[in-house]
C-alpha cells in the first residue's frame, strides 16, 4: 500500500497557473507508475496525466496537453501537476493516484491508491 495526500490546490483566474504536489508514503514510491485525475461537480472522474516509475514517459488527457506537465522526484516521493493557462473547465478536484509495477495509463481501475484530492477552482 501508498498513502498518498495531495496539496496546493486554490482558486486562480483564468490564464494563471497552480502546482499540485502529491507525496507519498508507505510502499516504495518509485513501484509506481502515478496518474492524475480530476473530478467536476456532476461529472465522473476523468484522466489527466499519468508518469511512468523512472519518469521517461508520460501521457496526457488531449484538453491539458500543452497546458499541464506532470513530473516526479523520486527521491521526494512525490510527483506534481503543473497547470498553466488554466480555464474555467478545469474546475474540479483533483486525484493522485499509484499503479503498482505498471506502465503509465489513462485507465482508472488500474490504479491500486488513491489520495484524498484536492479542489482547484479557476475563475472566469
Amino acid at each position: 500500500q501508498v498513502h498518498l495526500v495531495e496539496s496546493g490546490g486554490g482558486l486562480v483566474q483564468a490564464g494563471g497557473s497552480l502546482r499540485l504536489s502529491c507525496a507519498a508514503s508507505g510502499r516504495t514510491f518509485s513501484y509506481h507508475a502515478m496518474g492524475w485525475f480530476r473530478q467536476a461537480p456532476g461529472k465522473e472522474r476523468e484522466f489527466v496525466a499519468a508518469i511512468s516509475r523512472g519518469g521517461d514517459t508520460t501521457v496526457y488527457e488531449d484538453s491539458v496537453k500543452g497546458r499541464f506537465s506532470i513530473s516526479r522526484d523520486n527521491a521526494k516521493n512525490t510527483v506534481y501537476l503543473q497547470m498553466n493557462s488554466l480555464k474555467p473547465e478545469d474546475t474540479a478536484v483533483y486525484y493522485c493516484a499509484a499503479d503498482f509495477l505498471a506502465a503509465p495509463t489513462r485507465r482508472e481501475l488500474a490504479y491500486d491508491n488513491w489520495g484524498q484530492g484536492t479542489q482547484v477552482t479557476v475563475s472566469s
